[in-house]
């Protein structure tokens, strides 16, 4: 499965200047499977996430729809206050373990008429066998006109497959428009790649509605198709799906058992057998908590995941002591072969407990209200102290990272 390497995002809301692992401009170490990023309230772990949301919106909607979401306002609230230039990103992912990494960098700006738009999109790679030559580009598009390098040729031919390219629509990405195209097989592979990111927003109270029948083959951010989800995966494997659903009971404290029953009108219904009832429950009474470890673990079963996985703050609505079991789940699966990376945003220090010095970053802002991004493994003394048995969590409430206490 394809791997983000990282990530630099430039004047988005307070991440004025911040990297998230290994561009092609430093030497980061690259992102490992999980990752979990800490820090105080207003410090911009939100923006963070949704900066990520925002790139996939802007390759499904455009850049101004993007920018117009309800949450965000509009292109002149994205931008960091006091600066004047685009919003910028850089991603850096690699397609397979063995392949070349293949960087990503996109400028978003305001044109005359004050509407969001591309000013710079470039898709690059290096060549094989340089580790520090000049990148070449598959896609470099400035203003609206660049040039495009189609087919599989991996080495360039002066004046060959070398194809201008102009955008009528700025607000729309050059890799959604030609990522659709079968000449351009690495700018399909990034659009594939970016386009796949989730992002969970889940909300306990729309995962208990019971829509008609219906079966969708993935989890939804909300969890809303909780009850189609299921469905789908009781339809392509019964005996794996029951087994599916013993393995979480286990998980879940105080459940007994999960089975499903089929309702007279083929819905799908979770029967929870609680300790302590002799009657079963159903998904529509269970509690917030209960609903949203359910989800959790049900992400986890999903046989064909997303690259990427973003969730923040899940301890919300979870018993704390929950939360070490639940961190050391998603380290578990993002291990697996084809698993998928993960990105959590957290204040829980039992959740932390379950990291390591290199899956833990920290933000804070500094004197001049802009965020900073620093992983714990580079702070001075904290290796050492979690290779002699501290936990990350109990290092971070003791204020081992230089920062306030979570």
């Amino acid at each position: 499965m394809a791997i983000l390497e990282g990530i630099r995002i430039q004047n988005y809301r307070a991440l004025k200047d911040v990297t998230l692992g290994k561009t092609f401009e430093n030497k980061e170490p690259v992102l490992p499977r999980l990752m979990a990023v800490i820090g105080a309230n207003g410090t911009g772990k939100s923006s963070l996430v949704d900066a990520l949301g925002f790139l996939g919106d802007c390759l499904q909607d455009g850049v101004e729809a993007a920018c117009d979401k309800p949450h965000r306002g509009g292109f002149e609230r994205l931008r960091t206050q006091g600066t004047k230039g685009p919003i910028r990103f850089e991603v850096r992912y690699r397609q397979r373990s063995l392949a070349r990494p293949i960087s990503y960098s996109l400028g978003i700006d305001c044109d005359k008429h004050g509407r969001a738009c591309v000013v710079y999109e470039r898709l690059r790679q290096r060549r094989k066998g340089e580790a520090r030559g000049q990148p070449y580009s598959f896609l470099e598009i400035k203003d609206g006109d660049g040039v495009v390098w189609s087919g599989q040729a991996t080495k360039l031919q002066e004046g060959s497959k070398r194809i201008p390219v102009k955008m009528t629509d700025r607000q729309v990405l050059g890799i959604s428009t030609l990522g659709t195209l079968a000449d351009h097989p690495r700018i399909s592979a990034f659009r594939d790649f970016l386009s796949g990111w989730y992002l969970s927003y889940f909300v306990p109270q729309l995962a208990r509605t019971q829509p008609m029948t219906g079966a969708d083959p993935h989890l939804n951010q909300t969890g809303e198709n909780l009850a189609k989800y299921l469905q789908f995966v009781e339809r392509e494997n019964q005996s794996g799906f029951r087994e599916m659903l013993e393995r979480i009971a286990k998980k879940i404290p105080g459940i007994r058992t999960i089975k499903h029953v089929k309702a007279p009108d083929r819905r799908l219904l979770l029967e929870f057998q609680v300790q302590g009832y002799k009657s079963p429950f159903y998904q529509q009474d269970m509690s917030d908590g209960t609903l949203k470890m359910l989800a959790y673990l049900l992400l986890m079963e999903d046989p064909d995941p997303a690259p990427l996985i973003g969730i923040e703050e899940p301890e919300n609505g979870l018993y704390p002591q929950l939360l070490d079991k639940l961190g050391a789940e998603f380290r578990e699966y993002a291990k697996q072969p084809g698993g998928p990376q993960i990105l959590i945003t957290t204040h829980s220090q039992n959740f932390v407990d379950a990291l390591s010095p290199e899956e833990v970053w920290i933000l804070d802002k500094g004197a001049d209200g802009f965020s900073r991004l620093l992983r714990t493994a580079d702070i001075r003394g904290v290796p050492e102290l979690y290779e002699a048995g501290l936990p990350m969590g109990s290092l971070w409430y003791s204020n081992h990272f230089g920062t306030d206490k979570p």
